[in-house]
C-alpha cells in the first residue's frame, strides 16, 4: 500500500513542469520567444561579475519569473534577461569606458613645449641681432673710443657721361664732380673753425691755404703750385668739444702727375708750429682694423686700401703744448690733406676715422 502511494505521488508530480510552461506562456504571449543563448561558462560568468564589481556597478538582478512559476530544472537563470535585452534596456552592466588616448595628449603636450622652446630661442636670437654689442659690428665701436658721428655721406652727382674716378675708362683718375661735394663734412656737434678761410662755396685761395705752413716755406710752395698745374683748392675746418681742431683741404691739379710733384704733404712738410714729422706708428699698427671698420653707406663707395695714403705725426718734443697730425691722400688728380691739432696729443681714432672717410669719398 505504501509503495502504491509513493508511486502514484511520483506519477502525479510529473505533469507539473508542463503546467508551469503553459502558465508562463500565457503570461508572455505578446513577447516573441527569443532563441535561447548558449549558457556562459562558469569562468566567464565569474569574470563578468569581477568586472562589474571592480567598476562599482551593481550586480545583475536575477531574472524576473512569472507569478507562481518555478524555475525549470537545469535551466540557467542568466539566460532569461536575454529576451529583455532585445526588447528593451539591457540589464547587463555597462562595460567600462575605454581610456582616453593618452598618446595623443602626450603628443600635443610635446608639440606645445617645442613651440614654446623655439619661440624663446627665436626671441633670444632676435634680441641678439637687434641689440648687439657695439664692438661686434663693423663701423661701430664702444662709446669710449672717441669716434665721431658724421652726417650721412653721399657722393656728388657727375656731369652727364662723365666716368667715375676709378672707372676702367678713367685711367688718370680724374674727378669730374664738384670739388666741394667731395669734401668731408664736419661731425655732429662740431663748430666751424674760421681759421680756414673759405668762401661760401668752400673755395680757398692759395695764400689762405699756405698759412698752414711756416713763413719761410710759403714762397717756395706758392711757386710750386703755380708751376705744377694747380686748378682749385677747397677747404673746411671745425672744432670739437674736446678742443681738437681739424682742417681739411682738397687740391685739384691738371693731372695725377702734378699731385706727386707737390712737396707740401710729406714728412718734410714745414707746417706752422710743428717741430718735425715722422710716420704715425699707431696708424701702422691699426690701419687694417680701422680700414675694415669704417665704411661708407652710399652706393658705389669704395673701400680705400691705403696704398696712396700716408699719415704723419709731430715727433716729441713738440713745439708748445699741442700735437699735430697730418694725413695725405693722393687719388688721381686730387690731393687731400687732413690736419688735426689738439692740446696734449691728437686722439688716434677720430683722426684716422676722418682720414679714411675723406679718402673713401675721393676714391
Amino acid at each position: 500500500m505504501s509503495e502504491q502511494t509513493t508511486t502514484g505521488g511520483e506519477g502525479a508530480a510529473v505533469p507539473a513542469p508542463a503546467a508551469q510552461t503553459s502558465e508562463a506562456g500565457a503570461g508572455a504571449e505578446h513577447v516573441p520567444a527569443p532563441e535561447p543563448e548558449p549558457a556562459p561558462e562558469p569562468e566567464a560568468t565569474e569574470a563578468v561579475a569581477a568586472v562589474a564589481e571592480a567598476a562599482g556597478a551593481p550586480e545583475p538582478a536575477p531574472a524576473v519569473q512569472a507569478p507562481g512559476a518555478t524555475p525549470e530544472p537545469g535551466a540557467n537563470p542568466w539566460t532569461a534577461p536575454a529576451a529583455a535585452a532585445e526588447g528593451g534596456a539591457s540589464p547587463w552592466p555597462a562595460p567600462p569606458a575605454p581610456p582616453k588616448d593618452r598618446r595623443r595628449l602626450f603628443a600635443a603636450l610635446r608639440w606645445t613645449a617645442a613651440v614654446v622652446v623655439f619661440a624663446a630661442v627665436g626671441t633670444g636670437v632676435a634680441l641678439g641681432i637687434t641689440v648687439p654689442e657695439r664692438t661686434d659690428i663693423p663701423g661701430l665701436a664702444t662709446e669710449s673710443d672717441g669716434r665721431w658721428t658724421f652726417p650721412e655721406l653721399s657722393r656728388p652727382a657727375l656731369p652727364a657721361g662723365a666716368p667715375v674716378p676709378q672707372g676702367p675708362d678713367n685711367r688718370d683718375g680724374t674727378h669730374y664732380a664738384k670739388l666741394n661735394g667731395l669734401l668731408l663734412p664736419a661731425p655732429v656737434g662740431a663748430k666751424a673753425d674760421d681759421t680756414v678761410k673759405a668762401d661760401k662755396d668752400g673755395a680757398v685761395s692759395v695764400d689762405a691755404f699756405l698759412e698752414e705752413y711756416t713763413s719761410e716755406a710759403r714762397e717756395k710752395l706758392k711757386q710750386s703750385l703755380e708751376w705744377d698745374g694747380l686748378r682749385q683748392i677747397t677747404g673746411r675746418g671745425w672744432t670739437t668739444a674736446d678742443g681738437t681742431r681739424t682742417h681739411v683741404y682738397l687740391l685739384r691739379f691738371h693731372s695725377s702727375g702734378f699731385v706727386d710733384a707737390f712737396k707740401g704733404c710729406d714728412s718734410n712738410a714745414q707746417l706752422n708750429g710743428v717741430s718735425a714729422l715722422d710716420l704715425d706708428d699707431v696708424w701702422s699698427k691699426a690701419k687694417n682694423t680701422q680700414m675694415n671698420s669704417t665704411t661708407l653707406d652710399f652706393p658705389g663707395a669704395a673701400n680705400f686700401d691705403g696704398t696712396e695714403l700716408s699719415i704723419y705725426q709731430e715727433v716729441k718734443p713738440v713745439l708748445g703744448d699741442e700735437q699735430t697730425k697730418i694725413g695725405c691722400l693722393r687719388t688721381g688728380d686730387v690731393l687731400g690733406m687732413v690736419i688735426q691739432t689738439r692740446k696734449g696729443e691728437v686722439a688716434p681714432v677720430p683722426f684716422h676715422q676722418s682720414v679714411i672717410l675723406q679718402s673713401q669719398l675721393l676714391s
